[in-house]
């Protein structure tokens, strides 16, 4: 069986990247999607957090070009706890919450170029195959050119 979720929303923090004992690295941050509803002649707005994490060649990127306020689609896998649900805890205030966890597979910057600090590249970085360190570009991918499917520059004459 195989699950898949895709989010858009606003990247809520800079990309935060560590490596793991093994030496992989990782790279987390957070998003928040929202949508906004009326109920009962009330306008309310709904926001959902998500943490996502990036491994590999991909925590790499990501921990370059992902920034704080920048517009970005999210594909990958749902994390939950060993029973299937989402990951329950107390806030500080004692009130419960839920968290949702994306271990992503495949990101695209969808900010434009005025909207974004990094320049705005509208770029894919994915992990082919859902296995970490090996990630695959877009053909436009700003500074640096074009990308084979390593992630290792192409020569490419035009």
């Amino acid at each position: 069986m195989f699950h898949t979720i895709i989010i858009v929303g606003n990247v809520g923090r800079d990309p935060e990247m560590r490596y793991t004992p093994s030496g992989a690295a990782v790279t987390s941050f957070s998003v928040a999607t929202s949508r906004t509803y009326n109920s009962q002649g009330q306008t309310v707005k709904e926001t959902i957090w998500f943490r996502v994490s990036c491994w590999g060649r991909q925590a790499e990127i990501a921990n370059t070009y992902v920034k704080k306020g920048q517009k970005i689609l999210v594909e990958g896998r749902l994390v939950a706890d060993p029973s299937g649900n989402p990951r329950i805890y107390t806030r500080s205030d004692g009130t419960a919450a839920s968290s949702f966890e994306i271990s992503a597979t495949n990101l695209k910057m969808l900010s434009s170029r005025s909207e974004s600090e990094n320049g705005g590249y509208n770029n894919n970085y994915s992990q082919s195959n859902g296995s970490a360190g090996t990630a695959y570009m877009s053909n436009d991918m700003g500074p640096g050119g074009n990308y084979d499917i390593d992630g290792e520059p192409e020569d490419i004459p035009f």
